[in-house]
């Protein structure tokens, strides 16, 4: 257990679809805050990478262990930066069970230029599951802790940006 006087940053969720910047971001930003950074990729156990290799998108009966295992990270961790998806909105209050006081900082990347980026990088994730990832994609609502940010600039300027972002928000 953390206790509260080592925890001066809130626990942060960099999230979006597959090709956002999100570990990139996250690491970047758990950099500049001194903050442990984790990629819940990481933590999906072998089944649900296979399956979305073979293309085949996630359930939710595949995603809530995997989510609730996000959320024990982030309680638990410390200062912390983890890059996860959390396309919706049920799988970020899902996080926030474990993890009350995350917050989250949603990438904003046009389709054209995530299906870019899928198309340049290897991953588990292929570029045919992008259509289902913007379709279960439920931008952050009014009522949930955390900010919207643009990932198309350069790394360092996006998470400056998402680091004041979340200053100006108070939400450190």
């Amino acid at each position: 257990m953390v206790s509260e006087r080592a925890r001066t940053v809130r626990p942060v969720v960099v999230m979006g679809p597959s090709g956002s910047g999100k570990t990139v971001i996250g690491a970047r930003l758990a950099a500049l805050h001194g903050a442990l950074f984790i990629d819940a990729d990481d933590l999906h156990p072998a089944a649900s990478i296979a399956k979305m290799a073979a293309g085949i998108p996630l359930d939710d009966d595949d995603r809530m262990p995997w989510l609730d295992d996000v959320g024990r990270a982030l309680r638990e961790r410390g200062e912390v930066v983890v890059a996860c998806s959390a396309l919706a909105r049920r799988y970020r209050d899902r996080i926030r069970a474990q993890a009350p006081d995350a917050v989250f900082v949603e990438l904003e990347v046009t389709p054209d230029e995530l299906a870019r980026r899928m198309a340049e990088r290897e991953h588990f994730m292929p570029p045919a599951l992008l259509a289902s990832q913007l379709s279960t994609l439920e931008p952050l609502a009014a009522d949930e802790a955390g900010v919207r940010i643009s990932a198309a600039g350069a790394i360092d300027d996006v998470a400056a940006d998402a680091s004041a972002a979340l200053a100006d928000q108070s939400l450190r």
